[in-house]
C-alpha cells in the first residue's frame, strides 16, 4: 500500500467503496441535460440599463436548475478561512476529535500547509479500518486518503457537478491563480443551488430563535421574528415604514446592507446595535450574533 497517493487519480489507496464509488455505466443526469462540456454560464440582461452582465454579478439567486449554468464555483464555495482540514501527520485520536467537533464526514488533508493538499480523508474509512476507541500504533493517515478535485473559481457549477458525478469524487478545492487553496465545496453545496437547503439528521434546528450569551450578546437565527427580538432587547430597530418591509433579523441585516453579507462581516445599526454574520451562504443569512450598546446591554 503506497504512503503517498496521487490526489488526481480516480481512487486513492486504502479507500473503501461506497455509494460514490460505484462505476458509471452511462452519462449522468446532469451531463445528459447540460452536456459535460457546458460552455459556461449564460449571460443575463440587466433590465435597469439594458446591459448584458455576467450572472455571478447579479446577487443571490433562488434555487433552480438554471443556476447550474449561471453560477460559478466562486459563488458557492466556502472561503479558505472556514475550511476544516488536517495535516498528513495527524494521529488517530486527534483526527477522531476533529471529526467529532466539526460534524463533518470528509476532511481535506495537506502536507505542511493547506496550499499543498494531498487528498481527503473519509470518516467511514477511518471507522471501518481503525475504529474510534484508541490510537492505533500503526496508523498512517496518508494510507487512508481519497482523491479530491482541484477546480478554478470561474468554473460553472453545472460543469463541476457533472465532473463530480463522472469521477465519483464529492469534494473539490478551489485553486487560485497562484496555485493556492482559495475555498472548498462539496456535491451537496452544488445540489442545494438547485433544490434548496438540504437538512439531515445532524442539522438540528434550535427550538429557541435566540439565546443570550455570557457576555450579554445574543446568538440568533436569521429567521427570528424582528418584533419579538425588539421587545426582548428593548430597542427599536426599524421605523414604521421599514416595518412593512422586513419581519426577521436576517431581513433587517439585508435591508441595512442591500445584499447578502459574508460570514464574519459585522453590520452596524444606527442604534448602536451590531450584527455579526456567523453563518451564511451565497443566497441567505442563517445565524447572527447581536451585540448591544452598553446602555442597552445593562
Amino acid at each position: 500500500m503506497s504512503s503517498n497517493p496521487d490526489p488526481s487519480s480516480a481512487a486513492a489507496p486504502g479507500a473503501l467503496l461506497d455509494d460514490e464509488d460505484s462505476p458509471a455505466q452511462r452519462p449522468g443526469f446532469f451531463a445528459r441535460i447540460f452536456g459535460a462540456d457546458a460552455s459556461g454560464p449564460a449571460p443575463e440582461r440587466d433590465l435597469s440599463n439594458g446591459v448584458v452582465s455576467p450572472p455571478h454579478t447579479l446577487g443571490p439567486r433562488l434555487p433552480g436548475i438554471l443556476n447550474l449554468r449561471q453560477m460559478r464555483v466562486e459563488d458557492v464555495a466556502i472561503p479558505r478561512a472556514e475550511i476544516t482540514s488536517v495535516g498528513s501527520d495527524t494521529d488517530l485520536p486527534d483526527l477522531v476529535q476533529i471529526f467529532r467537533d466539526s460534524g463533518l464526514t470528509r476532511l481535506p488533508v495537506y502536507d505542511g500547509t493547506l496550499d499543498d493538499p494531498i487528498g481527503l480523508v473519509h470518516l467511514k474509512d477511518i471507522a471501518l479500518q481503525h475504529g474510534f476507541n484508541g490510537g492505533a500504533k500503526d496508523f498512517n493517515l496518508s494510507e487512508s486518503l481519497r482523491p479530491v478535485l482541484y477546480v478554478p473559481p470561474s468554473m460553472p457549477i453545472g460543469v463541476l457537478l457533472t465532473k463530480m458525478q463522472a469521477d465519483r469524487i464529492h469534494m473539490a478545492l478551489v485553486i487560485d491563480e497562484y496555485g493556492g487553496v482559495d475555498g472548498l465545496l462539496t456535491i451537496e453545496d452544488l445540489i442545494e443551488q438547485v433544490i434548496g437547503e438540504i437538512e439531515d439528521e445532524h442539522d438540528i434546528e434550535e427550538a429557541q430563535p435566540w439565546v443570550r450569551e455570557e457576555d450579554g450578546a445574543f446568538l440568533a437565527l436569521a429567521r427570528a421574528p424582528l418584533d419579538e427580538f425588539e421587545s426582548e432587547i428593548g430597542v427599536d430597530l426599524v421605523d414604521e415604514e421599514e416595518e412593512e418591509e422586513v419581519d426577521s433579523l436576517g431581513g433587517l441585516v439585508f435591508l441595512l446592507t442591500g445584499r447578502v453579507p459574508a460570514r464574519g462581516e459585522v453590520v452596524p445599526h444606527p442604534s448602536g446595535v451590531e450584527f455579526e454574520v456567523i453563518d451564511a451562504d451565497p443566497r441567505r443569512i442563517k445565524r447572527l450574533r447581536v451585540r448591544l450598546p452598553a446602555e442597552a446591554a445593562e
